[in-house]
């Protein structure tokens, strides 16, 4: 695929889409269509119906969980962790931010745990996160918390993006994603990857290896693993917006939220994050729960990571004094 193909992908046709933006055939379930310049914003009915039948389907599966195997529910949470590490050392801090360098057997693996958490391919989730930052809390903001918990949550999903994300997300830079062969081929091969990872790989593990039901495993392990590491996500859009303190900069929205970083393995440092998005951490190192952040430094440890950015300690303790609410 050419740097221009890609890039022009901001004007075509949605196929369904967990960020909400335009996808390859198979998408994502909890995406949304293109929002066309001069058009107000619709709703993707598609869309509302099958993330509504994606929750039916995670109800179920709780009144599954007391006749699953102990082993079904500790690999569902496996999947989960690995979900979550998909999306935050994958397409977040490294290849959104580029906070820190990492070699390519770490890569593979980040980008084949990106596949299992459905949300994008990582050139798409990277491309909306940085149109995200850019222009936090504008209409240019795929998921702008300033309209609300549902709509930064979940409703943004629903409809046709706004035109100001696609005018404003041409003007920014994708040539290192473009030029990232991990990347690309994720991108290329996503459909069939999606299928195994997300759904193929979880369910069949507790069928093999301890005779779980078939059934059992596609709901516990596909099911209402998919869907509470989507809420999880989405709460970083949304409640990590709105609640919280704000210690490094109490002029924007994002806050430091503990139970969000709690669910999202380390993500709801988010006045942090969004005060120093280059810090590999995306919180201030101390006791932190950042198992995102624990994984890199061990990934270091092994020698599959490099250069990790950090925000230095004087740069963070002049910004609070500076801009910070006082909270800490």
């Amino acid at each position: 695929m050419s740097k221009q193909e890609a890039n022009s992908m901001t004007d075509g046709e949605t196929k369904m889409s967990c960020n909400g933006r335009e996808e390859s055939t198979l998408g994502s379930v909890a995406g949304r269509g293109e929002q066309k310049v001069g058009q107000r914003q619709e709703i993707v009915w598609r869309n509302v119906i099958l993330m509504a039948l994606l929750h039916v389907g995670a109800v179920y599966s709780l009144f599954l969980i007391p006749k699953a195997h102990l082993l079904t529910l500790i690999w569902a949470y496996l999947c989960f962790v690995m979900t979550a590490l998909g999306v935050t050392a994958g397409a977040h801090r490294l290849w959104s931010h580029r906070s820190y360098k990492a070699k390519l057997p770490l890569r593979i693996f980040l980008a084949f745990a990106n596949s299992m958490a459905f949300q994008n391919d990582i050139f798409e989730w990277a491309r909306d996160h940085r149109v995200h930052h850019k222009y936090s809390e504008t209409n240019a903001d795929p998921h702008n918390a300033q309209r609300g918990f549902f709509f930064s949550h979940i409703g943004w999903l629903f409809v046709r993006k706004h035109r100001d994300v696609i005018e404003k997300g041409r003007k920014l830079d994708f040539s290192d994603l473009l030029d990232d062969p991990v990347v690309m081929f994720q991108r290329k091969h996503y459909v069939v990857s999606v299928i195994l990872m997300c759904f193929v790989v979880p369910t069949l593990v507790p069928w093999y290896f301890w005779k779980e039901s078939l059934w059992n495993s596609y709901f516990l392990a596909s099911i209402l693993r998919y869907t509470v590491s989507l809420n999880v996500a989405w709460l970083v859009n949304s409640a990590a917006h709105m609640y919280g303190n704000r210690p490094y900069d109490k002029n924007i929205n994002p806050r430091e939220n503990a139970l969000v970083s709690i669910g999202a393995i380390g993500e709801g440092f988010h006045n942090y994050h969004h005060t120093f998005p280059f810090d590999y951490s995306a919180s201030e190192l101390g006791l932190k729960f950042n198992p995102t952040t624990w994984f890199i430094d061990f990934m270091f440890w092994l020698g599959l990571v490099t250069e990790r950015k950090q925000a230095p300690r004087e740069m963070v303790q002049a910004r609070k004094e500076r801009t910070g609410d006082g909270s800490s």
